[in-house]
Order: structure tokens, then C-alpha cells, then sequence
């Protein structure tokens, strides 16, 4: 059996480094960094050892995460971190009875959310999770601007933050545009949030979209050959004449 060169599991990273890949933009490559979401379905202690509240003696801390699957859908929504997870139950509650496979899914609901930024309602699958989040940071806009990207971890939230970040970064007309004071009052609403526009296009894209996005950019259409003959002329004329003897008439 050959032997691969280096780990199959840093191959993605790897990836990144070589051809267009190693091409896309500094900061869209830093937003692929792996990071730890907020626990959502857990409470990490924090710690390695602890205190046994039944012997009195110190005993290690296993803070293992609960494995969480996200289903196709949750790309669609604005689910707050949750996913599904599997276990076992006991048979009728009875511990001395056998264990079958269950999965808990968060409960969901269809709701209606306005974007000040974007001026439109929008329906959305959510989790009640989500909906106390969007209360806790006072509205939706701050929720979708303020959450990382591994804690909304969702495509469709990551879309919506990219569709606001680059009306912020525009400042166009197009937002209220028979009320320029309503406009204005929301620009500075949400300034802090700005970036600049080169940057916020690249948000929340994945990395098939990115490396679309890269090949568009550098492919350039051929000029036209009569077009390439004319600059040739216009630049032989300009060369011929700035070389020509200056004649000065004698009277």
C-alpha cells in the first residue's frame, strides 16, 4: 500500500496553500479557521479535576461534547445552535426494561422577521433558542451582525449577514429611498458593523462559491484584434513623434 506524503487528515488544509486556492483573499481565507461554537446542548465544567460530592476525594473530569448532527435543513433556518441528538431511552420509563434509539430535534416554528437594514420580512424557520437570542441582542439585524459564524451556522444566516454588510458598506439610495432621514437614522444605527465593500462580499460564502468568485475575477476576455492593431498604431504614432526633430523656421 503506498504511503501518502502527509496526513490525510491536513490535506484540506494543505489544499488552501496551492493554486487558486492560495490565491483567494487573506481575509476570506482567515474566516475558514476552525473554531469551537458556543455549547448549546452542553455545560463544559471548564475543568480538569474536581471535587466528588459523594467521597469527599478529587476525581478527573471527563468534558467530552455531545456529538450534534445538522441536518440539511438547518442550512435553510436560523435553528440557534441546535441539531439533533441521538441516544437511547429506556422502553416504557422502566430502567430494568431495554434500551432503544431515540433522537431529540428542536421544536420548530415559522415566523416572520423584519431587517431594518434590508427593509424586508422574511419567513424563517427558528428554534425558540433563536428567538430568545434575536431578543437578547434587541433585534434581528444585531443578531445576524453580532453571531460568529460558527454560532449561527447556518448558510441562510450567513447570506443575510453578507445581503447587510454590503448595504452598510453601499450606503446606497435604494433603502427608503423616499425617506432620507428613516435611511440615514439606520446607517448610523448599524455603523459599527461596517467593513469595507471588497471584503464584505466575500462573507459567509462557501468555499466553492469563493473559488467561482476568484475564476471569475481573473478570467478576462481577449481584446479584439483590430482593437489590439489601433493601440499598436496610436502607440507608434505617439513614439514617432515625440522622436522627430524639432525644425525651427529661419526668417
Amino acid at each position: 500500500m503506498p504511503l501518502h506524503k502527509y496526513p490525510p487528515k491536513i490535506w484540506e488544509t494543505l489544499k488552501l496553500k496551492q493554486g487558486i486556492y492560495a490565491r483567494l483573499p487573506k481575509h476570506y481565507l482567515k474566516s475558514l479557521e476552525v473554531k469551537e461554537p458556543t455549547p448549546v446542548h452542553w455545560k463544559p465544567l471548564g475543568v480538569q479535576y474536581r471535587v466528588s460530592p459523594k467521597t469527599g476525594q478529587k476525581e478527573r473530569v471527563q468534558d467530552i461534547p455531545i456529538p450534534i448532527y445538522y441536518p440539511p435543513d438547518s442550512q435553510t433556518g436560523l435553528w440557534g445552535g441546535e441539531g439533533w441528538i441521538s441516544g437511547f431511552r429506556y422502553a416504557n420509563g422502566d430502567k430494568m426494561s431495554n434500551r432503544v434509539k431515540k433522537t431529540w430535534k428542536p421544536q420548530l416554528f415559522k415566523r416572520e422577521l423584519y431587517s431594518e437594514i434590508l427593509d424586508h420580512n422574511f419567513a424563517i424557520t427558528v428554534t425558540a433558542r433563536t428567538l430568545d437570542l434575536i431578543d437578547g441582542a434587541y433585534g434581528f439585524d444585531f443578531y445576524i451582525l453580532r453571531t460568529s459564524k460558527e454560532d449561527l451556522n447556518s448558510k441562510l444566516g450567513m447570506d443575510l449577514k453578507r445581503a447587510m454588510l454590503l448595504r452598510l458598506a453601499r450606503r446606497n439610495t435604494e433603502l427608503y429611498p423616499n425617506d432620507p432621514v428613516q435611511r440615514e437614522k439606520v446607517y448610523n444605527k448599524y455603523k459599527q458593523f461596517e467593513i469595507p465593500g471588497e471584503e464584505a462580499e466575500w462573507v459567509g460564502l462557501s468555499l466553492v462559491e469563493a473559488v467561482e468568485k476568484q475564476t471569475q475575477l481573473e478570467s478576462k476576455e481577449p481584446d479584439p484584434l483590430f482593437k489590439v492593431y489601433v493601440d499598436q498604431l496610436v502607440e507608434e504614432l505617439q513614439v514617432q513623434k515625440l522622436t522627430e526633430p524639432l525644425c525651427i523656421e529661419k526668417k
